[in-house]
């Protein structure tokens, strides 16, 4: 059965570079799944994100008819994982991606953006949908404090 999924989802290549699968839940008898991602951030070091997302089994994109494209949702949590040490990040309001993954062929991706709250000294990870047409209103957001309790 994962050999037949993996054949329907050939046009759903994943984009994350470095991404690690770490966890893979059933959700029923079809063949859909939540697929969980470890991501670390390619710019921030001890930074990493878990991002979960579904993943669309052969019979479920059978019975809808929509072989190409898996569901906007996403989850994400980032977390120090060790010491951080931030590289040469952008720091406007819009921004930067950090990673991404493809959920249809051409128009829709998941993407994970990078915002740097320099005044509350925090990183803030965005997982949302970015759609040719329409965007998406789903989203999830995870901070990341930089200050070091105890520091001075």
């Amino acid at each position: 059965m994962k050999t037949l999924r993996l054949a329907a989802a050939l046009c759903l290549v994943p984009l994350m570079s470095g991404a690690e699968q770490v966890g893979e839940v059933g959700v029923d008898w079809v063949g859909n799944d939540i697929l969980i991602e470890a991501v670390a951030d390619p710019k921030v070091q001890g930074v990493t994100c878990h991002v979960a997302y579904f993943d669309r089994g052969l019979l479920d994109r059978l019975s809808k008819g929509n072989w190409f494209e898996d569901p906007s949702n996403a989850s994400i949590a980032c977390r120090q994982t060790g010491p951080i040490t931030v590289g040469d990040i952008d720091r406007s309001e819009d921004g930067e991606d950090v990673f991404r993954t493809s959920r249809s062929i051409i128009w829709k991706s998941l993407r994970v953006k990078r915002i740097f709250d320099e005044a509350n000294q925090t990183l803030i990870y965005l997982v949302h949908a970015a759609e040719l047409t329409d965007g998406s209103a789903k989203l999830a957001i995870s901070t990341v404090p930089l200050y070091q309790p105890g520091a001075n």
